[in-house]
Parts: structure tokens; sequence; C-alpha cells
């Protein structure tokens, strides 16, 4: 059996998974850069999957489209930081997301399901 995974050597485009996280993210509470960027661990991104410029551009990106705002905020230490909001049409364009990625998940457990049932019958 070859044990090469056929993606790893290859960048994923997981521009919009990673936009509508951000979106998700933002629906909890308002955020800044450095500390979305650790939040979207929880989603399943890693330190190598990201870097803080890629991450901007797409906060920017967003803010182009008029799902989040932003404005400059006083830091506690150091200087001012950026900080971040979901706005209404980024809450609606997140809630349009939510049947479509409820489809996908469906369609994934049933090709794992497929898979495994094969597997097994050997």
């Amino acid at each position: 059996m070859h044990n090469e995974q056929p993606f790893a050597n290859k960048p994923q485009k997981m521009e919009r998974f990673l936009e509508i996280c951000l979106l998700m993210l933002l629906y909890k509470q308002v955020g800044y850069g450095y500390a979305l960027m650790e939040k979207l661990s929880i989603y399943g991104f890693t330190p190598e999957d990201m870097n803080i410029g890629s991450l901007y551009r797409t906060l920017r990106k967003l803010e182009d489209q008029g799902l989040v705002s932003s404005v400059w905020e006083e830091a506690t230490q150091g200087p001012k930081r950026r900080v971040y909001a979901i706005t209404e049409r980024g809450k609606e364009s997140l809630h349009s997301w939510i049947p479509t990625l409820r489809e996908r998940k469906t369609r994934i457990g049933q090709l794992i399901d497929s898979y495994e049932r094969i597997i097994m019958e050997k």
C-alpha cells in the first residue's frame, strides 16, 4: 500500500473556508489579526497553513466585500492595532453558508462510510 498522501505537497485552496471561519470567529466576538490566527486552530488551521500576511489579505478582502469592518484601537501595550468586527452583511453571508456546509459534510460522511465498508469487506 502506498503511504504518501496524494495532496501532501500541493497547496490546498482553503481560502473560502478561511473566510467562513473568520466570519464565525468574528460572529462570536471582535478580534485582531494575531488573536484570530491563534483561534483558527479550532477549525484545523495550523501555523504551517497560514501566515499573518495571508490572514490580513483575507480580512481586507472581507472588508472590501462589506462582510467585516475594522477600526484602529489603542493597545494596552505596543502600537495601535486593527480590530475587526462582522457586519450585518457578514452575518447574512455566514448564515447562507451553513446549509452548504451541512450538505458537504453529509457528502463527505457518505464517502468515508462507503470507503470504510469496502475496507471492512476485504
